[in-house]
């Protein structure tokens, strides 16, 4: 929808539970910050309350609707550029000029307006009903679309490289210089026709409907993935935040997948992977809300190709924080970085043989009035043209074996590759 006059300006959003879908046309206001670290955070905040102080009406609607922004942050802001990414800023947001809304099964439409002081109210309406007949014209525009099985090429990136990486974490681990750590790498893949975006999509919301499905056009790159981890949602003064880490893969039978998933439940690695994301959740919460509670246990979630370890951990947030201030204290999770948070990601910067740019940062939406969810792009990739970049990670502790995480990473990988299909050839 929306390819011929808003090519390079959209966002699509679709929650696991398939009860929020958002898609958003147009940049009708862009937010964009190049600070370091902690900073980008607050710039954007600032640059958003600055602008809801001009927001006409007193919007109250559904979940989703009315004036919001849509976006992300990198990673990792002082990793420096690479060529792979540099289209995209630390931090960038933007308020569609249009967006579709739909709710259980309610649907609304939000057509937004920055409105200039030489504008008049009669151009203004003209704008409005302008975009709203083109829904009409337009709806439909990109349907139908099918991904052709086209020859592939796929380059894995410096794997040797990462297993020597991941060889030199557990040696810093063994000498007690870092509890955890999260590695990632990167595949590439070539092919000889256009990806479409659409069957990319449409395949993602089938395959993985466990997991937040989401794209971020920006130019002539997209941002496409289905993340089963929730950073944070906010409604009112609730907040939620979900720990994902320790996982294994799906077996080929229901009696191997519950045997895998008994293993999951008592693996002592995973277990303390997943232990050190908790504490950290339930920490940050502590700081920003009145009452913070878990399970004294976690649980299996199952997506189609793997199945984790699972903690939901809710909290009553305090008046004077934010959203986005929460997003500020989580970001990295030990579930993305490891621990502790900054020696971590200075250790990542140092070893991991890649530039992660958007993969694992933060990326969803919030709305005037400081509602919306926000999840970590994983199980994600970069798609330009007749190419994209795909990552996976993987927790590692002082029991990691490199072989083993190098296989966990390739469970990672498989529902991109399923989506964006293909016949694979790996070139060396």
């Amino acid at each position: 929808m929306g390819e011929k006059n808003y090519a390079g300006e959209r966002f699509y959003w679709s929650s696991p539970d398939g009860l929020t879908t958002l898609a958003g046309l147009g940049n009708e206001l862009v937010l964009q910050t190049d600070y370091p670290s902690k900073e980008r955070f607050r710039h954007i905040e600032n640059g958003w309350k600055r602008f809801k102080k001009y927001v006409y009406g007193n919007h109250q609607g559904s979940n989703g609707t009315g004036p919001l922004l849509f976006g992300g942050f990198s990673f990792d802001p002082e990793k420096g550029q690479s060529e792979t990414w540099s289209s995209f800023s630390s931090g960038s947001f933007f308020m569609p000029s249009m967006m579709l809304t739909k709710n259980k099964y309610e649907y609304s439409l939000t057509i937004n307006k920055v409105v200039y002081p030489h504008e008049s109210p009669r151009q203004c309406a003209v704008h409005f009903h302008k975009m709203e007949r083109s829904v009409h014209r337009d709806g439909q525009h990109g349907a139908g679309k099918g991904q052709k099985q086209s020859e592939c090429f796929l380059l894995e990136v410096a794997s040797a490289e990462w297993l020597d990486a991941v060889k030199a974490a557990t040696v810093s681990i063994k000498n007690k210089e870092i509890d955890k750590v999260v590695l990632a790498r990167e595949v590439q893949l070539s092919f000889k026709e256009e990806i479409d975006l659409y069957s990319t999509l449409d395949s993602l919301q089938k395959e993985q409907d466990s997991c937040y499905i989401f794209a971020f056009e920006n130019g002539s790159k997209c941002f496409i993935g289905a993340t089963p981890e929730r950073l944070v949602k906010k409604e009112g003064g609730t907040v939620l935040s979900t720990c994902l880490a320790g996982s294994i893969r799906r077996g080929l039978t229901p009696s191997e997948d519950l045997d895998l998933q008994n293993e999951l439940l008592n693996d002592e690695k995973n277990l303390i992977e997943h232990e050190i994301v908790v504490r950290m959740i339930r920490n940050s919460l502590k700081d920003l809300c009145e009452r913070v509670y878990s399970p004294e246990k976690p649980v299996i979630f199952k997506t189609k190709n793997i199945q984790h370890l699972y903690t939901p951990v809710r909290g009553y947030m305090k008046k004077e924080s934010s959203l986005l201030h929460l997003i500020e204290k989580f970001h990295p999770t030990p579930a993305l970085g490891g621990s502790p948070q900054q020696a971590a990601v200075e250790m990542i910067r140092d070893i991991e043989p890649m530039n992660r740019g958007w993969y694992a940062g933060p990326i969803g939406w919030i709305d005037s009035h400081d509602n919306g969810e926000f999840a970590v792009a994983i199980r994600s990739g970069l798609v330009d043209g007749k190419e994209a970049h795909l990552f996976a990670g993987c927790g590692i502790v002082e029991e990691s074996d490199p072989a083993a995480e190098y296989q966990e990473t390739q469970i990672k990988l498989k529902p991109m590759l399923s989506a964006l299909g293909g016949n694979y050839h790996e070139q060396q």
